[in-house]
C-alpha cells in the first residue's frame, strides 16, 4: 500500500472493525514482505483480526514474531504503563515504547507501527490526553526511522463538541486515510 500509508505519521478514521483490519493488515503486510518489522499496539480483538489478515495473505505470523518481524502489544496494558495520575507521562512513554522501537529499527531496515492507544483514550473521554500521546509519537519519530498509523473509529471522533480537538488531531498527522469523519 503506497501513498499516505507508506511513510510518516498517518491517521485512519475507520467505519468498522473489518475496514480497520483490512487497511492495517495491508499497511503491515508490505513492510513484512520487504523484510522490515511490523509493530502492533492494539486491543486483543484487533490484534487477532490483523494477524488473521496477515495469515490470509500468506504470512506465518508465529514465525514473524519469533524472528522479530512482528511485535504485538496490548494497547490497554501499554497505555496503563504510560499513564501517571490519569495523564500520559512523556518519560513513561519513552521508557515503554522506545525500547520496542529501538529493537525493531536496529534489526530491520524499515519499521511500521500501528497503534490504537490514542483511540482508547479518546473513547474514554480523555481527548486531550490522546492528542498529547500523538505529540509524543511525533517526537519519537524524530529519533527513529519509522512509519506510524493511528486509528480512530469515525463515529467516535465526529461528535460536534469535538470539532476543535479533531482539527488538532488531524494537525498532529502528516496525512489522513479513509477520509474525514462526518461532522468534521
Amino acid at each position: 500500500m503506497t501513498g499516505p500509508l507508506s511513510g510518516g505519521h498517518a491517521v485512519l478514521f475507520h467505519r468498522d472493525d473489518g475496514e480497520l483490519a483490512g487497511r492495517v493488515g495491508a499497511y503491515l503486510l508490505e513492510v513484512i514482505r520487504a523484510g522490515g518489522a511490523a509493530i502492533v499496539i492494539a486491543t486483543p480483538e484487533h490484534r487477532r483480526a490483523i494477524s488473521a489478515r496477515l495469515t490470509q495473505a500468506g504470512v506465518n505470523v508465529a514465525a514473524a514474531e519469533a524472528a522479530g518481524a512482528f511485535v504485538a502489544l496490548d494497547a490497554i496494558e501499554t497505555m496503563s504503563r504510560v499513564m501517571v495520575a490519569g495523564w500520559p507521562d512523556a518519560a513513561g512513554f519513552w521508557q515503554v515504547i522506545s525500547p520496542v522501537i529501538h529493537r525493531a529499527t536496529e534489526a530491520r531496515n524499515r519499521v511500521r507501527v500501528f497503534g490504537e492507544m490514542v483511540a482508547l483514550l479518546w473513547d474514554s473521554g480523555q481527548v486531550n490526553a490522546a492528542i498529547e500521546v500523538e505529540a509524543m509519537w511525533n517526537e519519537l519519530a524524530v529519533q527513529y526511522p519509522l512509519s506510524l498509523l493511528c486509528a480512530y473509529p469515525a463515529d467516535s471522533v465526529s461528535a460536534g463538541h469535538h470539532q476543535d480537538a479533531l482539527s488538532e488531531l488531524c494537525r498532529a498527522h502528516a496525512s489522513v486515510v479513509g477520509g474525514m469523519p462526518s461532522g468534521a
